[in-house]
């Protein structure tokens, strides 16, 4: 009975490798591929963080602590992979650094964060590709952040302004040999970077959220897994170089929040010149 509900889950024989995923959201992503049935081969830094995720997903689940700004460490995850399971499905490229000085952000910042947010995505797709049929699928985590202007950061939005470019064009590569390419962009989500500015507080998180979120709050990281899970099943199949936002109405909104001029200047009119 257990085989057959595991035939029956949406991803089952399918083999997955999500970077970045000893912890946040990368972590949460893991989670649910396997939780729809699949092999998941977690990447990331953190020996420890890393195998406590996988033993905790479960035999669906193993961990590889590899820095994905090396080319070498990119071979070695998807040689194992290969020779483990013999197939590759779907690439998840989460991993992600937040350095981002903005402005006064130096040389060696930019290419730090580049480097982990977007070459490493490159270059783990074109080493994975070779290996990926028919059918499969490669998923970039862009964000909102890459949409928009900020005050005070630059490298971070840039790359993510950039994931989603390759995207596009590696989904134009890729189509002729069915492998479909994807983006899907978070808004504020529940990870370690809101719980640093929370103070670890999820409800202080989802009141701040709240102000910019039509949902009334951030997002979890298990929701973002859902759409990457779906995305990777047969019924996104005609889904190929678009970008999908996942963040509760975020980027629906001007800068005016979706609240009319006339609300604007009932709240603020009086004070305006103050």
């Amino acid at each position: 009975m257990a085989q057959e509900q595991a035939s029956q889950l949406a991803l089952a024989g399918k083999v997955a490798i999500v970077t970045g995923a000893s912890q946040g959201i990368g972590s949460d992503i893991a989670k649910v591929l396997a939780g729809d049935g699949a092999q998941v081969v977690l990447v990331g830094l953190g020996a420890d963080a890393g195998q406590a995720v996988a033993q905790g997903i479960g035999d669906s689940a193993c961990f590889i602590e590899a820095d994905v700004t090396s080319d070498e460490a990119i071979d070695r995850c998807v040689d194992f992979v290969v020779e483990k399971f013999g197939r590759l499905d779907i690439l998840v490229n989460n991993a992600c650094s937040y350095v981002d000085q903005g402005l006064g952000s130096s040389r060696d910042q930019w290419f730090q964060t580049l480097n982990v947010n977007l070459i490493s995505a490159a270059i783990f797709t074109q080493k994975a590709v070779p290996h990926m049929g028919k059918g499969s699928v490669v998923i970039n985590l862009g964000s909102t952040g890459g949409k928009f202007g900020a005050a005070g950061r630059a490298i971070y939005p840039a790359s993510k302004a950039a994931m989603l470019q390759i995207t596009r064009n590696f989904a134009v590569d890729l189509a002729p040999k069915g492998i479909r390419v994807l983006s899907v962009s978070p808004a504020w989500t529940w990870s370690p970077a809101t719980q640093s500015m929370s103070a670890g507080n999820i409800e202080v998180a989802d009141a701040v959220g709240a102000h910019f979120h039509p949902l009334g709050r951030v997002g979890r990281g298990e929701e973002i897994g859902h759409v990457i899970s779906f995305l990777a099943t047969d019924k996104a199949s005609w889904m190929t170089g678009v970008d999908i936002p996942v963040d509760g109405g975020f980027s629906m909104l001007g800068p005016d929040q979706g609240v009319s001029p006339r609300e604007w200047f009932a709240r603020l009119g009086p004070d305006a010149l103050a």
